[in-house]
């Protein structure tokens, strides 16, 4: 269950973190199984969407995309009913999985990713109705590259993003429009989960630790939820939905 001051903390500042919704032993056995995909998927990779590359031309594995169909064990995991139960405590609405990525952040290399607004990409409305839960495959804090909010700013609509230069996978709004005295770090344990509106910016710096900080994110959506981008044309659920017509 969502403790009332979760929820609060929710409402208010666009984030929470809720420890403990899957155990040490669940988190590993799915960061083993991440790391031993991208793994295979880096022999085929080309540009820097799902590598970071150092100076001296090594690679480390970035992110996966789309998890949930590459693995049955991938798809249990993020169906688990604790996070679907929280996750409707937070919409007030029956959550729909829409998409999922997995971000690797390996020791020493992991890359920093810019403050956005996940709706920036989205496109979607009601924004209220569309929710990320990131899922910390290892124990996250400021040294290994945890996320950063900006408290409240799921409250002020979506900001102009422009494409940041050398990474045409990301865009990102002015830094002149990013309120860092309001910026809140999301420490979180492994197995726990950070929960944010889909218009809450939020960051992530380079990993400068030894440790690996794996985080599973999922983006769930509600059915009234519609969208102006090409992100519910593909959705799990409506697979789901059509699998079972």
């Amino acid at each position: 269950m969502l403790s009332n001051n979760a929820l609060a903390h929710y409402r208010e500042k666009g984030w929470v973190v809720v420890n403990d919704v899957f155990s040490r032993d669940e988190a590993e056995k799915i960061a083993d199984l991440a790391l031993q995909l991208s793994q295979e998927e880096l022999k085929h990779v080309k540009g820097s969407y799902q590598a970071d590359h150092s100076a001296d031309g090594k690679m480390a594995p970035r992110k996966i995309d789309h998890p949930y169909n590459k693995s049955e064990t991938f798809r249990a995991f993020v169906m688990n009913p604790r996070l679907v139960a929280l996750l409707r405590g937070l919409m007030g609405v029956e959550p729909l999985l829409c998409t999922d990525q997995i971000f690797m952040k390996p020791p020493r290399f992991g890359s920093a990713k810019p403050y956005h607004q996940d709706n920036a990409y989205f496109e979607c409305k009601p924004a209220d109705h569309v929710i990320t839960a990131w899922i910390a495959l290892d124990d996250v804090d400021e040294e290994n590259g945890c996320l950063r909010y900006i408290d409240g700013s799921h409250k002020e609509g979506v900001l102009p993003h422009d494409p940041v230069p050398g990474e045409p996978h990301n865009k990102a709004p002015s830094p002149k429009r990013i309120d860092l005295k309001r910026e809140s770090l999301a420490i979180v344990r492994k197995g726990g989960v950070v929960f944010h509106h889909s218009e809450t910016l939020h960051t992530s710096h380079r990993n400068e630790s030894d440790r690996w900080r794996r985080g599973y994110a999922t983006h769930w959506v509600a059915a009234d939820v519609s969208s102006t981008s090409s992100v519910l044309d593909k959705a799990y659920f409506k697979e789901t939905a059509s699998a079972k017509s």
